[in-house]
């Protein structure tokens, strides 16, 4: 029998070695993939070795290289060494990090983590927090707590009477939210007739004046969702001054920090986030700019009372302790991964200047990519950059000369496609502006000065290909 752990490692080196010289996204489609997979379900077993063989042959060929230097689709970054190894640790140990008495190791590596990334963020260092499976279970964590304390202060208990006939809850928000805002609220049972949109200027941010008349609109509980870093351009909502109106008024404040947050550990970048502080609570993503795996989210809470109350469980058959935090009683899941502990090791190898230094040099290629790209020509066609990143958000779109809008949205498109299907770098589209553009989103640690440089040559070709007919 061959050993499972040893062709797992094999495997796991071997596509970890070739993330630098291999396809930026899969070369397998769905009719390939449901080929290579679908079979009856097997009557009796099999080496488990020989299992783990065939399943990274027949799944490498469907994979996205999204740990790669040149993969810049989605906030989808890859993960640091010690991370990786890290959570190849927290598989084989297997525990259940809902009490402190089931797991106390990785109990306490969530509880020093948690407070570690409170400091790196400079967040209140009473401000309670919970590891999610991604910023969208923390949308629903954070936002549940703001549930529980808006209703309170209108004399209403959700935990112990439910919604029906509660105060309605009014969401004010961006125009420029991203969906889990949305999601986070339904599954809330907020509703999302109670969503109100809240005006943006020509680069998304929230506008002071409307959010100011839509405030007075309301008498009732009012919770109010602001965006650090909007996933297209980057933009940040004005915090400084949009968070005291909104907390005179008496609505919670809670912001879409998914990768945006992790500007405030940048020297140069920190004054983007000035006032988030002031928030009454706060998400992100360990899984995007923090470089660990798959599934890490965090939420932070200013007001640990509120967040304890919409979150904790107790039963007889639980043995809650009295000396170190419990997960359980900060989380939904009552059965959980051990994720904070790829966090933990990240922040070990990078420390606060490696995160700084990782976020900074994202940024620096983003910039390097859109100018590179949004510069070039052939006859007959350019790219053109539609902002000009501050952040690791970027955006170009391409046009040939005399088309009208609707033609040059479907060459931006087959651009993409073209530079996607050759594999020499990965790049997703977008709308903005009501105009179809390419996205660049710059967040893993390999990406460096060569893959930038690769990538904007293989746009070049891409773009002198299409205009050939080639």
């Amino acid at each position: 029998m061959s050993d499972p752990f040893e062709r797992a490692r094999h495997h796991a080196r071997k596509w970890l070695e070739n993330l630098d010289t291999g396809p930026a996204g899969a070369q397998a489609g769905a009719a390939e993939l449901r080929a290579a997979f679908e079979a009856p379900l097997p009557e009796t077993g099999r080496d488990a070795g020989e299992i783990i063989d065939a399943l990274a042959a027949k799944a490498t060929p469907g994979l996205n290289a999204n740990a790669g230097g040149r993969f810049f689709a989605w906030v989808m970054a890859g993960s640091l060494p010690s991370a990786t190894a890290a959570d190849w640790l927290v598989s084989a140990w297997d525990q259940n990090v809902g009490l402190f008495s089931v797991a106390p190791a990785a109990a306490m590596i969530e509880e020093i983590t948690g407070e570690w990334l409170k400091d790196l963020f400079d967040l209140p260092r009473d401000a309670s927090f919970a590891f999610t499976t991604g910023c969208q279970m923390a949308h629903v964590t954070a936002l549940a707590a703001a549930r529980h304390r808006v209703l309170a202060h209108a004399g209403w208990n959700v935990e112990e009477e439910g919604l029906f006939g509660a105060p309605a809850i009014r969401v004010l928000t961006s125009r420029n939210r991203h969906g889990s805002i949305d999601s986070a609220i339904r599954y809330l049972g907020i509703g999302q007739s109670n969503i109100v949109d809240v005006d943006t200027g020509p680069m998304g941010d929230m506008q002071l004046d409307d959010l100011e008349q839509k405030l007075s609109h309301y008498d009732g509980p009012i919770i109010l969702c602001l965006n650090a870093a909007d996933l297209n351009v980057g933009t940040f909502d004005d915090f400084a001054a949009l968070i005291p109106v909104a907390r005179a008024a008496g609505a919670w404040v809670h912001v879409d920090g998914a990768f945006g947050l992790f500007a405030r550990v940048s020297e140069r970048l920190r004054s983007l986030t000035e006032g988030i502080e002031l928030a009454d609570s706060w998400a992100t993503d360990g899984h995007k700019w923090l470089n660990v795996p798959y599934d890490c989210g965090i939420a932070f809470v200013r007001d640990a009372e509120a967040h304890r109350a919409a979150m904790a469980l107790g039963a007889a058959y639980l043995s809650p302790s009295r000396e170190a935090r419990d997960p359980n009683d900060w989380n939904l899941e009552l059965s959980r991964r051990a994720r904070a502990i790829p966090v933990y090791a990240a922040l070990q190898e990078l420390g606060r200047q490696g995160v700084a230094d990782l976020i900074d040099r994202c940024c620096e290629h983003c910039h390097a990519l859109v100018s590179g790209i949004g510069a070039l020509s052939v006859p007959g066609a350019s790219a053109k950059a539609l902002n000009d990143p501050v952040l690791n958000q970027g955006l170009v779109r391409f046009e040939r000369a005399g088309a009208s809008k609707e033609e040059n949205d479907a060459f931006t498109d087959d651009i993409i496609a073209r530079v996607n299907a050759s594999g020499e770098a990965f790049f997703s589209g977008t709308t903005w502006n009501g105009r179809r553009a390419m996205r660049v989103s710059v967040v893993s640690w390999r990406t460096n000065d060569a893959d930038v440089a690769h990538s904007i040559a293989a746009v070049q070709t891409c773009l002198t290909g299409a205009l050939a007919g080639t």
